[in-house]
């Protein structure tokens, strides 16, 4: 398996996908966090000290989305069309799960995009709640789905 990001002498270079023609891509990443049950307890049902966690990273996560070119050197600029983040707790095993779908009608996958967004709005959280907790922590950031273009749909088995 070769990586499309390199030339033939080695060089890494933004893939051209000038030929190809627009279609619908989606894609679903998702980013875990992880802290003391009472803390995502509170996070989710009062927020914290310092307002509306939730609120606060699912802007963030919606801004990294646009900003994926300026962060990951051979992404695309894209034009995208729609972004949701959401957050599926799981407070009794101090868990938020946070999904980032990602939508555009482009010559690319939005894979990136959905992966940067759940990235950046895991890092919130843990910045906003890292003085409460220091045993927080984000993992599991991972593609869920992906749709379009010529790879077709994948969909991610062991999704809990």
């Amino acid at each position: 398996m070769e990586f499309n990001h390199f030339d033939s002498q080695g060089q890494a270079i933004m893939v051209d996908v000038s030929a190809k023609q627009p279609t619908l891509r989606t894609a679903v990443a998702e980013a875990v966090v992880s802290m003391s049950p009472p803390l995502a307890e509170r996070v989710i049902n009062s927020g914290s000290a310092k307002g509306d966690v939730l609120g606060v990273a699912r802007l963030a996560g919606i801004a990294a989305v646009k900003r994926t070119p300026e962060l990951i050197p051979l992404s695309h600029p894209l034009a995208v069309h729609h972004v949701a983040v959401e957050f599926l707790p799981d407070t009794a095993a101090g868990r938020i799960a946070i999904r980032c779908t990602v939508r555009a009608f482009e010559r690319t996958g939005v894979e990136m995009e959905a992966m940067t967004g759940a990235s950046v709005a895991a890092l919130t959280v843990y910045d906003m709640v890292k003085g409460a907790d220091k045993s927080v922590a984000i993992a599991g950031i991972r593609l869920l789905f992906k749709e379009g273009g010529k790879s077709g749909t994948y969909r991610r088995e062991e999704v809990p």
